[in-house]
Parts: C-alpha cells; sequence; structure tokens
C-alpha cells in the first residue's frame, strides 16, 4: 500500500532515496512500533529466567538490574541497525534492515541462566561476544554454505525455536515462571488480562490497516496495561512512581558491566544458532529486495548484512547486550509500504538509541505485569511456529525427507521436554542437547547432507507405482 505523494515509483524503489522530513519520520517510527515488543521481549525472559527480572532486583547485588537489559536492548538494536543502514566499509548492506535482539538463541540462554541470578550473567555476555564474531566470519563465506540449510532444516530451525517458546508465553499469561509465581499463578484474572491483548491484537492486525494494523502486538499490550492498572492491583501508581524516580535520566552503557567469562558450552551455543541466524539473514535480505525493489539482492549486499549482524551482536555482548539479528516483520513493512529508503530505516534506528539511552523509558517498561506481555507473547510466538510451517510448506515431503524430520523433531523435542533424559552427560553436552534446538538442527544437517537422494527418486517411484496399480 504504498502513496505516490511520498515519491515517484522509482525513488520509492530506491534504497538511497529519502523522503521529506515530515513523512519519513512517521515511516521510521512505524518501523520501531513493529518490532519494538519483540525487541525488549527477550532481555525481559532472560532476566526473569536468572531470577531477576519481575518481583526481583539484581540492583541489591551491585549489578544493574532488568531495566539496564532492557536499555541495552532498545540501544543496540539502534545501533546495529545504523551498521546495516549507514554501513561502515564492508559491513551493512545499506538497505532497509531493522536489527533486534533475537528470539532464536533464547532456547539457547535459558539454561545458561536458568535459577543462577547475576552469577551465570558473565558466562552468558562471554558466549554473546565470541558467537557475534564468529557470526561475522561467516560472512566471508555464506554465500557458498547456504546449501546446507535448505527449506526443510530451516524451517524445522524456525519451527522448533517457536515450539521452545510457546511454554514461555503460557507460563507468562498464567502469572510467570511458576517458580517465582505468586500463588494466584492460572487464576482466572491473569487469563482475563493476557486475553485481553491477544483480542485486541487480533482485532488491530485484521479490521484495521496501516501503523493500526502494523503495530498491533504493541498497541495490545498497552491496552491490556491500561486495564490491568485501571481494573486490577497489578500496577500501581506507586510502583510506576518507585521506577521512575530509580531510573537515571540519562546514561551511557558501561563495557563488561556484568564481568566476561568464557564457557565451552555457551560458546557452541552461540556459535551454531549464529549459523542459523545468518541464514536467516540472507532471507530477510533477499525478501528485502524482492518486496522493496523487484530483484534479487546481490553477494556484496548479503555479505555487508552478515558482518552486520555478527559485529552488532558481539559489541552488545560487551555493554550487556543480547544478540542481534535482521527482524522479518519489517522486512514485510517494507513490502507492504513499499518504501525501500534505507533512511527512513536509519530515523527508526536513531529513535531507538535515544530510547536506549534514558532508563526511565525501560523502568516504565519493566512496569508491565507479567501477564499483559504473556498476551503479547502468546501471538508472537506462535507466529514463530507460524512462519516455520510456511517455510517447510516448500518441502518436497517424500519419504527422505520425512525420516529426516521425524527423527530431528522427535529428538529435539523429546530432549526439551526432558531434560533428566541426559543428566548424567558432562555439564557441557548436557546444556548444548536440553537446549532441543542445536541436536535437532544438526540432525537434520548432517542427515540431510548424507542421506542420498536416490532414496526420494525411489519413493516417488514406488508412490506412483502403487497409484498406477491401485488404479488399474
Amino acid at each position: 500500500m504504498t502513496d505516490a505523494s511520498i515519491g515517484t515509483p522509482e525513488q520509492l524503489r530506491d534504497p538511497n532515496y529519502t523522503p521529506a522530513l515530515h513523512r519519513a519520520i512517521p515511516l521510521g517510527i512505524q518501523h520501531v512500533l513493529a518490532m519494538f515488543v519483540s525487541n525488549v521481549t527477550p532481555a525481559i525472559i532472560i532476566a526473569g529466567a536468572a531470577g531477576f527480572g519481575f518481583g526481583s532486583d539484581a540492583g541489591a547485588q551491585g549489578f544493574p538490574d532488568m531495566t539496564y537489559m532492557i536499555q541495552m536492548s532498545m540501544l543496540f538494536a539502534g545501533i546495529a541497525t545504523l551498521f546495516q543502514t549507514v554501513g561502515m566499509g564492508p559491513v551493512g548492506a545499506r538497505l532497509p534492515i531493522v536489527q533486534g535482539t533475537s528470539f532464536a538463541f533464547i532456547p539457547i540462554m535459558i539454561p545458561l541462566v536458568a535459577g543462577k541470578g547475576v552469577d551465570a550473567l558473565p558466562v552468558l555476555f562471554g558466549g554473546v561476544l565470541v558467537g557475534g564474531l564468529f557470526h561475522a566470519a561467516l560472512g566471508t563465506v555464506i554465500g557458498r554454505i547456504r546449501f546446507a540449510l535448505p527449506p526443510l532444516v530451516t524451517g524445522l530451525v524456525v519451527t522448533m525455536i517457536g515450539l521452545a517458546l510457546v511454554k514461555v508465553g503460557i507460563q507468562y499469561a498464567a502469572g510467570g515462571v511458576p517458580a517465582i509465581s505468586q500463588p494466584e499463578y492460572g487464576s482466572l484474572l491473569n487469563w482475563s488480562i493476557a486475553l485481553v491483548v491477544v483480542v485486541v491484537t487480533l482485532g488491530l492486525k485484521f479490521f484495521t490497516r496501516g501503523m493500526l494494523s502494523v503495530s498491533a502486538v504493541f498497541i495490545g499490550i498497552l491496552v491490556g496495561y491500561v486495564v490491568a492498572l485501571l481494573f486490577t492491583d497489578m500496577v500501581s501508581f506507586q510502583s510506576i512512581a518507585t521506577s521512575w524516580s530509580r531510573a537515571a535520566v540519562f546514561q551511557f552503557p558501561t563495557p563488561f558491566v556484568y564481568g566476561f567469562e568464557f564457557s565451552l558450552a555457551a560458546i557452541i551455543g552461540f556459535c551454531l544458532m549464529a549459523f542459523v541466524s545468518a541464514v536467516e539473514t540472507v532471507g530477510d535480505v533477499s525478501g528485502v529486495t524482492k518486496g522493496g525493489a523487484g530483484r534479487e539482492a546481490t553477494e556484496k549486499e548479503i555479505q555487508g548484512a552478515t558482518f552486520a549482524d555478527g559485529f552488532g551482536s558481539a559489541v552488545a555482548g560487551i555493554f550487556g547486550g543480547l544478540p542481534n539479528t535482521s527482524f522479518s516483520q519489517n522486512v514485510g513493512l517494507v513490502a507492504m509500504t513499499g518504501v525501500m529508503s534505507r533512511h527512513v530505516v536509519t530515523i527508526g534506528a536513531i529513535f531507538l538509541i535515544v530510547s536506549g539511552l534514558i532508563p526511565k523509558v525501560g523502568a516504565l517498561i519493566r512496569t508491565i505485569p507479567i501477564e499483559v506481555l504473556g498476551g503479547g507473547v502468546i501471538v508472537m510466538f506462535g507466529m514463530v511456529v507460524a512462519a516455520g510451517v510456511s517455510m517447510l510448506s516448500d518441502v518436497n515431503w517424500n519419504r527422505r525427507n520425512m525420516v529426516i524430520f521425524a527423527i530431528s523433531l522427535s529428538i529435539g523435542l523429546g530432549l526439551q521436554l526432558d531434560p533428566k533424559a541426559v543428566q548424567y552427560l558432562p555439564d557441557t553436552l548436557r546444556i548444548l542437547m536440553t537446549s532441543g534446538l542445536l541436536p535437532a538442527a544438526l540432525i537434520a544437517i548432517v542427515l540431510n547432507l548424507i542421506l542420498p537422494e536416490e532414496l526420494s527418486e525411489e519413493a516417488t517411484e514406488e508412490i506412483s507405482g502403487g497409484m498406477a496399480g491401485h488404479g488399474d
């Protein structure tokens, strides 16, 4: 849905074109609204899993709390986006690609921090740094390794990411992680607030157009927050005042704020997921150029985007931020608006950076009841699963591919559901296996590479022969 007053068709397809400022600013803010909730949610999940999220305060231990992690999510999403849109030498695709905190790494991060408080964070951010550098290095070879990740593998991985996260969405909607939640966990009130968010989000997504539709999750959470504030005691003016008064007006990030430590489990996990994230970025770059400019992405654009992905994550890890990746919802936004200008996205990046430097923004986000957030993430995580299923729809479901999918999903999901099944493995291997995602991805990649394609042909011939026989 394009607006001719923004520019001519040729201008709209040009990444270097800049619309008039009074139009570019709303378009840039629209990109931020489309990704804002998804961007800060991983920080809230990881802080909560570690035990210093909702209902606790790492600040009492001398460490920045969840507010700081939210702040870093905004700041380094903006910085990584500038890497993409403005670029530095070979770094950056110089396309309208929005970077944000990646959901893909959450199944790897939760086992590293679960219940360990801030003591687990040095290991976590050591993994983020090394994984980011490895991700950047993949930029030199990304074009030559795409063959190892067909839709069968990438669709499985994305589906597994969503399946790993849906449990978190349900727990949040019910009132929090059960181990640290209140006695009213699962109450009708908690679910009512979460469902308000879901209903408003769906209504806006399917019955409105333009910015309202694009910002459906953001507005749904905002409505849920207002309902919780007016009709429940989940949010009090005192909690808002306390969060606001504690937060500084302006604060620069601190390097190595949580300390730094290198763990083999963390490094392996982040590097393997960086491989998957790099391929996801290739898809997003291709989506932007096809949807916005009607052409294929160049090798230079793909390489630059991968460099920006990796360096953005590495820099974030130094300052207590989580891994970044390109955001697919913003790729869809480019296709919908028809505005290919990278400078529009640069405006959005600047908005994110300014928000990240003002801790009071993070403090206000922290006052969102977990039930309200739960309603939003149920929608978001369900969409991750749906995206994976959509990718799998491109697979030729012959016997070979069905076996690869079946074995990978069974082992990966099974280990995820019952982590104690491998409790006697060494710590490093146990953490990697219980993520579920990594064993599923590795099994799918290896089987896809070693199982001969002849099995597919034989299966097809048997099916065709059987159908012919049945016809006789």
